[in-house]
């Protein structure tokens, strides 16, 4: 489907539901010509893979109603008034608040959101029949003050040859921000916190085998300065990543990407992929993440979980 580049305002059918579409020609980066509707347009162009990683779980909206450079703030619960048929997902939080959080489905869901100022994704991470089972864990490496990006892939690359000597199967992609993220496609079963408990003991470990590169310390005022964050907290109860294939507000308009291990040790880039390019490199190379979505070659945690004793026992 095609975004009008020279109105401003439209309204889209998608499979026969009504998207309304607003300030399309407005700059989203103005130093590098990119509008709402172009960003709107590479949602569209890539739903067909965006969608099978996002569809099912709550989203967290993150609006940018001036652009990437403006000020932006966090929104949960689906906004009203809104179309009838944007699903939502309830959520209830230790404080006693219910959140009905919008759900991404389709593309009509897909644009809709867009067309709030949102630029990045960010999904929940378990889906919504049951929020607190995830169906992955994940690392965000996060280089700290005065760490580089170098650092970043050298951390990724243990990260992976640890969770591949537990017989795990880790996926990569760069944030798009500033480092990458490592994901482990798990059977669905342990609740949240335990999932997070595995997430911190191996981040842990992690980082006393390797105190000159990485920290696992979470307190920024704690933290060295010059390490690689790995970050575990990102499992803890309502916290979200920046999903794959979400653009971020940074200038170049850099993209969150999946990428092979190969081009990790080869020397990738945070910039190397962007809205300007994300779609040839799709074309080429299709969905990186397919095995994150596949029901076979996921990871049970229940043995990692059970205690040491336990496992001697039975």
């Amino acid at each position: 489907m095609r975004i009008p580049t020279d109105i401003d305002n439209a309204t889209t059918i998608v499979a026969g539901r009504e998207v309304r579409l607003t300030n399309l020609r407005k700059p989203f980066w103005p130093e590098r010509g990119i509008t709402k509707g172009a960003l709107i347009q590479y949602y569209a162009d890539v739903a067909p893979v965006l969608l099978p990683h996002i569809k099912d779980r709550a989203m967290v909206m993150k609006r940018y109603p001036h652009g990437a450079a403006g000020a932006f703030f966090f929104m949960k619960r689906a906004p009203t008034p809104r179309p009838s048929w944007i699903r939502t997902c309830t959520i209830n939080h230790d404080s006693g608040n219910v959140i009905d959080f919008p759900v991404i489905d389709d593309i009509a869901s897909l644009l809709w959101i867009i067309n709030l100022g949102c630029i990045d994704l960010n999904q929940w991470y378990a889906k919504c029949d049951d929020v607190d089972r995830p169906d992955y864990v994940h690392f965000d490496l996060d280089p700290g003050h005065g760490a580089t990006f170098d650092q970043v892939r050298e951390c990724a690359l243990i990260v992976r040859e640890a969770l591949e000597t537990l017989k795990m199967k880790p996926v990569v992609k760069t944030s798009g921000s500033k480092g990458m993220h490592v994901y482990v496609p798990i059977v669905r079963g342990p609740v949240q916190k335990a999932v997070w408990t595995f997430a911190k003991a191996l981040a842990v470990e992690l980082a006393s085998r390797h105190p000159a590169l990485m920290t696992s310390e979470y307190k920024v005022a704690k933290r060295p300065k010059g390490r690689v964050l790995v970050d575990y907290n990102q499992n803890r109860w309502g916290s979200t990543l920046a999903s794959i294939y979400s653009v971020r507000p940074t200038p170049l308009a850099t993209v969150s990407t999946p990428l092979t291990w190969k081009e990790v040790a080869a020397g990738v880039r945070i910039e190397d992929f962007r809205l300007d390019n994300v779609r040839d490199r799709l074309t080429e190379l299709g969905d990186l993440w397919k095995p994150l979505l596949a029901a076979r070659g996921r990871t049970s945690l229940e043995t990692f979980l059970t205690p040491p004793a336990a496992r001697r026992s039975v």
